[in-house]
C-alpha cells in the first residue's frame, strides 16, 4: 500500500518542476507553437450571437469549424475546455510525455472492473483524454490508421446509408496529404493536397525490418493498412509535416483561424446546451475566466467533446434516458435511451517483453547533439517521429467470422517494460505498484521489446452516467471490459500468436530473443505457456487502449440504442447534431484518430448540403 502512496510521486514532481522547464525553454526554440498561440488568442471582435457553436476543438471539432468557415456568411464558434497546445506537443520525437497523467488531460478513471483488470490499483482504468486544443490530435501517438473497409460497411449494413467503405473513402482521401511514394495500384487509396500530413516511418530500423520479416514466417504479407488490404504486418505511418506533428490545429485550425468569421475560445468549458419550447437548441451555457455566459446559436450546436464527455454533456442538457435524469434532477427534454450507452473500448494486453543483446537496439545518436541540433534547426532527425522502432500488424485470430477481417492488432515497442524502471508507467497506467515491480524488476537495466497486442472490435458494452447534476464532475464511466467470454478467447489466441511470433527465427537468431517468462503475480501455479495461464495473464494485464467510443450511437429510427441520424443529428430535438468518436456504432479496426476526422469531413458536408450550401 505505501509503495501505491508514493506511486505517482515520480509523474507529479515532473509534471510540476521539470516539464514547465522545458516548456519554457522549447518556447524560445519552436517558433511554430508561439505562433499558434498568438493565432488562437481571444478575437477582438467577439459576440454572442454566431450561427453555428462547435463544442469541443478536438481531432472532430476543429475539423467542422474549420470546414463550417469556408462558407464566408456563416458565423462560427468553437468553444474548447482546455488551452493552446505547449511547444513539446509539436515535437514527434517528445510524445511519450503527452501519456503523463495529469499533463492536458482530463484523468478520466474507470469505475472499479469486475472482470479483469487484476494487476491495476483498485481494478480501475485511468483514460487520459486530451484537454487541449487539437484534442487526442495533439497528445496521441499520430500513427494513422483508418480500419478495415469492412468496419464501414458493417456501418451502413446497420442501417446507416453513406457510411460504407466506397462513400468514406472520398472523405479520408479529402482529409490526407500523403507523404509517401504510390503506385497507380495503392494511389487510389491515397489523397493529395489535404490538411492532415501523413508520412510513412523515415527510418526502417533492425528490430523493426525483423519483426516485419517474422510476420513473414507466419505466412503474412507486407501490406500498405490504409490501402487494399489491411490483414499483414506493416511500418508504421504517422501524422507528421515538415518535422512537426501534424494534429487538427496544425492543418485545419492554423489556416483557418484568419478567416474573420471564424471565433476560437480556448479554456471555455461548456456547461449546458440551451433549448427553446420547441426542443430546437438555441445556444451553450459555459464558464470563462470564472464568469458563467451563453453564446447563441441561429442555426445548429455541434457536439464534439468526445465519447465521454458528448454524452455526459447531452444528459446536463436534459437528453438522456429520463428515469437516469430525473435521479440527478436534470429536467428531461427528451427521453433517448441510448445516451451513454454501448460504450466500447480496445482492450489492450500489457507487459509481454522480450529481452535482447545489448549490443543489437541502442538509442544512443538519437540523444546525440548533432541529433537534437539537427531536429532545433532543420526540423530533421530522429526526432521527427516517435524515438525508437515501431511497427504494426493486424491478424486474425480463431476460426469464426471472415478469415480476412483481422480481429486483433499488434504493435511493437521497442523498449523492454520495465524501460523506466517503474517510475512512470505504474503511475500513467494505473498498475499496481507492488504487482509491477515484481513482475518487471528482473527487467530493469536490461535492452529488450514489447509486443502488445489489442482487440479490434471487443463485443463487451458498457456505459457513461452521470454522477451529478454539477457540469464540472466528471462521468462515471463503466467500460465493462472483459465481461463478454469471447473477448478473453480472442485475447488469448492473440497471445498465444505473439509468442509464436518472437520464437521465430527472425527475432531468436539476429536478437537472441528471449520471453520474460516470470510468473505474473496472481497466476502462480499455472503452467506459463498453458491457456490457463494466459487466460488469467489477461484477466490482470488487459486494460485500455484509450479508444472510447459508440456512446452516441448512430443508427435508423428502429434502433432504440440509437442517438443520432445518419446525418448526424440527435433524436428527439432539433438543431443539433454529435461530430465525434461517440457516433460509432460499432468500433473501427485500429486507431481512432484518422475515422475520427473522417467523421468529422463527412459531417461538414452533411450540415452544409442540410443548409443548401453544398
Amino acid at each position: 500500500m505505501l509503495l501505491n502512496f508514493f506511486s505517482g510521486l515520480p509523474t507529479t514532481l515532473t509534471l510540476i518542476t521539470l516539464l514547465p522547464l522545458g516548456r519554457h525553454i522549447l518556447r524560445s526554440i519552436m517558433g511554430e507553437s508561439r505562433a499558434i498561440e498568438r493565432k488562437l488568442s481571444r478575437p477582438e471582435a467577439f459576440n454572442h450571437h454566431y450561427d453555428f457553436i462547435v463544442v469541443g476543438a478536438g481531432s472532430a471539432g476543429s475539423v467542422v469549424a474549420a470546414r463550417l468557415s469556408e462558407v464566408e456568411g456563416w458565423r462560427v464558434l468553437l468553444i474548447e475546455a482546455g488551452g493552446p497546445p505547449p511547444p513539446d506537443t509539436y515535437v514527434p520525437g517528445l510524445v511519450s510525455l503527452n501519456y503523463f497523467r495529469g499533463n492536458i488531460n482530463w484523468q478520466y478513471v474507470t469505475v472499479p472492473q469486475k472482470h479483469g483488470l487484476k494487476s491495476l490499483r483498485n481494478r480501475q482504468a485511468v483514460i487520459p483524454h486530451a484537454r487541449v486544443v487539437g484534442g487526442g490530435s495533439t497528445t496521441n501517438g499520430m500513427v494513422y490508421v483508418r480500419g478495415n473497409r469492412r468496419d464501414y460497411d458493417h456501418w451502413a449494413a446497420l442501417g446507416n446509408p453513406g457510411w460504407d467503405y466506397a462513400s468514406v473513402l472520398h472523405y479520408f482521401k479529402k482529409a490526407e496529404d500523403y507523404k509517401g511514394p504510390t503506385t497507380p495500384y495503392t494511389a487510389i487509396f491515397h489523397g493529395k493536397g489535404g490538411p492532415l500530413g501523413v508520412t510513412p516511418e523515415p527510418k526502417t530500423g533492425k528490430l523493426a525490418r525483423a519483426f516485419l520479416k517474422a510476420g513473414t514466417q507466419l505466412g503474412y504479407d507486407i501490406v500498405d493498412p490504409n490501402g487494399a488490404q489491411q490483414m499483414g504486418f506493416a511500418s508504421p505511418e504517422y501524422n507528421t509535416c515538415g518535422g512537426l506533428r501534424c494534429s487538427t490545429v496544425w492543418g485545419y485550425l492554423r489556416p483557418a483561424s484568419s478567416r474573420p468569421n471564424l471565433h476560437i475560445l480556448h479554456s471555455a468549458t461548456a456547461l449546458k446546451i440551451l433549448f427553446n419550447k420547441h426542443k430546437r437548441a438555441t445556444g451553450v451555457v459555459y464558464r470563462y475566466r470564472q464568469q458563467v455566459l451563453v453564446a447563441r446559436a441561429q442555426r445548429e450546436v455541434i457536439l464534439s467533446t468526445g465519447a465521454l464527455a458528448s454524452p455526459k454533456l447531452l444528459m446536463l442538457s436534459g437528453v438522456g434516458a429520463a428515469q437516469h435524469l430525473k435521479d440527478h434532477q436534470v429536467k428531461v427534454v427528451a427521453d433517448v435511451t441510448g445516451v451513454g450507452q454501448n460504450l466500447q473500448d480496445h482492450v489492450a494486453v500489457y507487459g509481454l517483453a522480450w529481452t535482447v543483446s545489448r549490443s543489437t537496439l541502442s538509442m544512443d545518436d538519437t540523444f546525440s547533439f548533432p541529433a537534437v541540433s539537427q531536429y532545433v534547426h532543420h526540423r530533421k532527425g530522429p526526432w521527427t517521429a516517435p524515438l525508437g522502432e515501431y511497427a504494426s500488424a493486424w491478424v486474425k485470430v480463431g476460426k469464426e467470422g471472415d478469415p480476412h477481417y483481422p480481429n486483433i492488432q499488434l504493435y511493437l515497442s521497442p523498449a523492454a517494460f520495465s524501460i523506466d524502471m517503474g517510475l512512470f508507467l505504474p503511475y500513467i497506467y494505473n498498475f499496481d505498484q507492488q504487482r509491477f515491480l515484481e513482475y518487471a524488476r528482473p527487467l530493469f537495466g536490461r535492452a529488450g521489446f514489447t509486443i502488445n497486442l489489442y482487440l479490434l472490435r471487443p463485443k463487451s458494452r458498457g456505459g457513461v452516467f452521470l454522477r451529478s447534476r454539477h457540469p464540472l464532475d466528471l462521468p462515471v464511466i463503466d467500460p465493462n471490459y472483459l465481461s463478454h467470454p469471447d473477448d478473453v478467447r480472442d485475447l488469448v489466441d492473440g497471445v498465444k500468436l505473439v509468442m509464436a511470433l518472437g520464437n521465430t527465427t527472425a527475432l531468436r537468431k539476429q536478437f537472441k530473443a528471449h520471453f520474460h517468462d516470470t510468473v505474473l503475480p496472481g497466476c502462480e501455479g499455472l503452467a506459463v505457456g498453458s491457456t490457463k495461464y494466459w487466460t488469467c495473464f489477461v484477466r490482470h494485464m488487459a486494460t485500455t487502449f484509450w479508444h472510447p467510443g459508440g456512446t452516441c450511437k448512430m443508427g435508423p429510427d428502429s434502433d432504440p440504442l440509437a442517438v443520432v441520424d445518419p446525418r448526424l443529428r440527435v433524436r428527439g430535438v432539433r438543431g443539433l447534431r454529435v461530430v465525434d468518436a461517440s457516433i460509432m456504432p460499432v468500433m473501427v479496426s485500429g486507431n481512432t484518430n484518422a475515422p475520427i476526422i473522417m467523421i468529422a469531413e463527412k459531417a461538414s458536408d452533411l450540415i452544409k448540403e442540410d443548409w443548401h450550401h453544398y
